[in-house]
């Protein structure tokens, strides 16, 4: 039911109470009916189900087997590394889930503890959560609202309606009913709702919703609706995962059957398989994954944004586009005066003149002000006359020093009927009144103006056009006006003294925006993403801001409010929102509208939020960033990230690093699969060159012990690229193989693979101890691969060997314990190795380094083929 749209006296009716309230056996009768005015949890998933969800994924699963056969095959290191892997994983998913279950309880929190109401005319003091429909409710300054409704008596009510609208400045309320059916709850200015808080005067209103009914409640609905959605990476190891299982069973296969019909004995080939198997399987990969997050996320608290679930991390490496609050993320959440207008001029703040004729005007700012000073040194107050008390203050007219000269007498608060206030202070000759106000009620009630040549007749029609100037720039307009009086009038009254005034000047306010936010917003376009601003402002405003920052051109079709969204038909819209830059005066379910018609479209979103009205939207966006300083605790338990400085521009930081810890995981997958594509070929291909297995299971289980762990964890600490900022994201559909990722695992890991049984057959001929020189030309070639996949197209030497310390003290200890099983005599056995001589080991060390200088070559070709392309185009042009 549409409550805004009904008198005062329909709607007391319509919900069966009076202005009396209702008697408490009916209030207890209602109870019963309606339940507590409290929001249901729908059922939890138990702890245990939780943690068993953890193991389900098919990369898990595939790692528990793996675990499984090297415990079989007498393997029992292997096997408790990886199930050791497997654990933290889970461990880590489960905090994860297990926290997203907190949004709730934010909620709950927001429930005013303790509300009057009238029961049989008489005022009583009861517990929120027993206030039904019918109820009405006796509202007074700090209050917070207990549940929705339609308002019935005001007398200067303000409320703050952040919590649902993300707009911080207090709305004033009225009881008149409203026609329009379609208002947008920032503009139904006779309803007050749930969660919301009186910031000034008082008022009564009849309770219309409690409970999951309420506006808040219907948020908490969405809520707990939308699941959390797997992270671009998740997605794409998944795929990756079910690929390379069946790989390698089919590789493996052919490996145990060809090795039969050669007459190899059994044990050896199945063992050998089976190592094969394990080898193959990159186990390290999450615990890479886990840790390259971990880093991230500590890196990121440095550069103020906190990190709530891991994979949020990695989820801003592909953000397509930022879906951004204004108020306080792209402006600065504080209202300051951009222009005035006096002597016939509009003067920007910058463009201040000696304080003269101006003088008046500010001293008029200051003391008609109810702003003050706190003992720590901070303005508090309403939020235009803060703005009024700095532009005063920061011209040299001192409030606290201006009020021990003209300190004031007697004033008439600001009505909402009359539009304006007025304030009387001591003057050198006498009294003087200042009137603050709307500017067509300053037009009414003056005759003149004030100027640098003394007093002139009022231009209504030039004060009015830059009213509308102003307006249209999207500032909010307050006059100023002046009356002088010999003594204090007897007649305090409105009528009496507000009127005959002389205007001063005007002042046009707004929330500006913040300098870093417009560079980040063009960092965003260079990085291919695309910012949206999403706010319950009006569209003017919203606008003004966005033209400032470059997020909006000309274009009048990249801007849309939330009656005309809500419009649209869902086919409609989806053909428009890629286009749309701006969307002002919007519902929080419109909100979760657009981030799913985004998602359809394939987008990654990454949508920030404070207030409870963005709650849904946080949790169903692929990264969802809550404010930090203003931020609602229902936003931040249902977020991802949480700006610790509420800044649009640390978004675009993380997203940098987002893109820097993606970029590196999957440098490490490039790594790792092409390091045991070089195991898998060789073994697979020995048979077909006649040759024996080049390495015995134990090799291969050494080498991918040694090689997987600590040179892959260190590929994490890799600098980010110098165009991660200057690419595109990666599309939805990417997955790891992508950008010829695949066929470079293929493709070097046969050449190296091929090159080794070339090298095993010349070591045979020679009878030199060709299996100890084939196992440790293969351990340190992996080495020479995690230093040649750094970058994707500069070569080391450009981005310099020392440039990832801690994958060079991996390399050096790798090296180090892999000669150990090579010299250390009662490691010989073990391994099956024998001591090379000098000749021996040069050879092995040129074989090992064959791999890097192909891949150096490669990036070089590739280089020259850019460089090449680029030269055209410029000739072209």
């Amino acid at each position: 039911m549409r409550w805004h749209q009904k008198k005062v006296a329909e709607t007391v009716e319509d919900i069966g109470s009076s202005i009396h309230g209702l008697s408490p056996e009916e209030a207890q009768k209602r109870l019963g009916q309606y339940g507590p005015n409290e929001l249901k949890e729908k059922k939890k998933k138990t702890s245990f189900m939780m943690l068993l969800d953890q193991f389900k994924d098919f990369m898990i699963i595939v790692l528990i087997v793996a675990a499984i056969i090297a415990g079989i095959a007498g393997k029992p290191i292997d096997a408790v590394a990886i199930i050791a892997i497997v654990i933290l994983n889970a461990i880590i998913g489960f905090i994860q889930e297990y926290r997203a279950e907190e949004a709730m309880a934010a909620f709950k929190k927001m429930a005013a503890p303790v509300s009057t109401v009238l029961r049989g005319g008489m005022p009583a003091n009861i517990k929120a959560s027993e206030i039904v429909p019918g109820d009405i409710v006796l509202l007074e300054a700090g209050q917070i609202i207990p549940a929705d409704m339609r308002l019935l008596e005001t007398a200067s009510l303000n409320v703050e309606e952040a919590a649902l609208t993300g707009e911080s400045v207090p709305v004033e309320k009225r009881t008149d009913r409203l026609h329009d059916a379609h208002l947008p709850i920032g503009d139904r200015k006779n309803m007050a709702y749930q969660g919301t808080i009186v910031t000034y005067g008082r008022g009564s209103g009849a309770v219309v919703a409690t409970g999951m009914e309420t506006e808040i409640g219907k948020i908490a609905t969405l809520l707990q609706e939308e699941k959390d959605l797997k992270t671009p990476l998740q997605q794409r190891l998944a795929a990756f995962g079910k690929r390379l299982a069946m790989a390698i069973l089919v590789i493996c296969a052919i490996v145990f059957v060809a090795g039969l019909m050669r007459g190899e004995p059994v044990a050896l080939i199945l063992l050998t398989a089976i190592s094969l198997a394990v080898a193959a399987i990159p186990e390290a990969l999450p615990a890479v994954i886990t840790i390259a997050l971990a880093i991230g996320a500590k890196n990121m608290v440095r550069q103020n944004a906190l990190i709530r679930k891991l994979p949020a991390v990695e989820t801003l490496g592909s953000v397509s586009y930022i879906c951004s609050d204004k108020t306080g993320t792209l402006t600065l959440n504080k209202m300051t005066v951009e222009e005035i207008y006096v002597d016939g001029k509009v003067l920007g703040v910058k463009d201040m003149p000696p304080p003269h004729p101006q003088s008046l005007l500010f001293k008029a700012m200051a003391l008609s002000n109810d702003a003050q000073m706190n003992t720590e040194g901070d303005i508090i107050g309403d939020p235009t006359e803060i703005a009024l008390y700095n532009i005063a203050k920061d011209n040299g007219f001192d409030k606290q020093e201006l009020e021990k000269d003209f300190p004031r007498v007697a004033e008439i608060p600001f009505d909402s009927d009359r539009k304006c206030m007025t304030t009387f202070h001591k003057w050198p000759d006498g009294i003087i009144s200042v009137t603050k106000g709307a500017i067509e009620v300053m037009i009414e009630k003056s005759k003149d103006i004030m100027t640098s040549d003394g007093l002139k007749s009022l231009d209504v029609g030039d004060i009015s056009r830059v009213n509308e100037r102003m307006a249209a720039d999207g500032l909010r307009i307050l006059g100023m006006a002046t009356r002088k009086w010999d003594s204090l009038p007897d007649d305090i009254t409105p009528e009496n003294v507000e009127t005959g005034l002389t205007v001063l000047g005007l002042a046009g306010m707004m929330d500006p925006p913040r300098e870093e936010a417009k560079e980040a917003v063009a960092l965003c376009k260079a990085a291919g993403i695309k910012p949206v601003m999403i706010t319950g402002d009006h569209p003017i405003t919203a606008r003004t801001i966005a033209r400032r920052l470059g997020i909006l051109n000309d274009d009048s079709r990249a801007i849309i409010t939330g009656r005309e969204l809500d419009r649209l038909s869902l086919e409609d819209f989806e053909k428009r929102v890629e286009q749309i830059r701006v969307y002002a005066r919007v519902a929080p379910e419109q909100k979760l509208k657009i981030v799913k018609a985004l998602q359809d479209k394939g987008q990654f979103i990454a949508m920030t939020g404070d207030g409870v009205n963005d709650a849904p939207a946080l949790k169903r966006a692929n990264i969802g960033v809550a404010m930090g300083i203003t931020g609602t605790e229902v936003a931040k338990e249902a977020s991802s990230m949480i700006l610790l400085d509420d800044n649009f521009a640390t978004i675009v930081k993380a997203v940098k690093e987002g893109r820097r810890i993606y970029d590196n995981v999957l440098k490490f997958i490039k790594y790792s699969m092409t390091s045991n594509a070089v195991t898998l070929w060789a073994i697979f291909l020995a048979p077909f060159f006649g040759l024996p297995l080049p390495l015995i299971p134990i090799q291969i289980l050494w080498m991918n012990l040694l090689t997987d762990s600590l040179p892959g964890l260190a590929l994490t600490a890799e600098p980010p690229e110098k165009n991660a900022m200057n690419r595109a994201p990666r599309h939805s559909d990417e997955g790891v193989f992508a950008h010829g990722r695949g066929f470079f695992i293929i493709k070097f890991g046969l050449v190296i693979g091929i090159t080794a049984l070339f090298f095993q057959a010349f070591a045979m001929k020679e009878e030199m101890p060709w299996q100890t020189m084939i196992f440790t030309a293969l351990v340190i070639g992996r080495m020479a691969v995690a230093m040649a996949v750094r970058s994707e197209q500069d070569s080391l030497f450009k981005i310099g060997i020392f440039g990832n310390k801690p994958l060079l003290g991996a390399i050096l200890l790798t090296f180090i314990l892999q000669m150990a099983t090579v010299y250390v005599p009662f490691l010989n056995p073990v391994f099956n190795t024998e001591p090379l001589a000098l000749n021996e080991l040069m050879l092995t060390l040129a074989l090992s380094s064959v791999v890097f200088f192909a891949v150096e070559t490669e990036k070089l070709w590739k280089r020259k083929g850019w460089q090449g392309r680029i030269n055209h185009e410029t000739i072209g042009s």
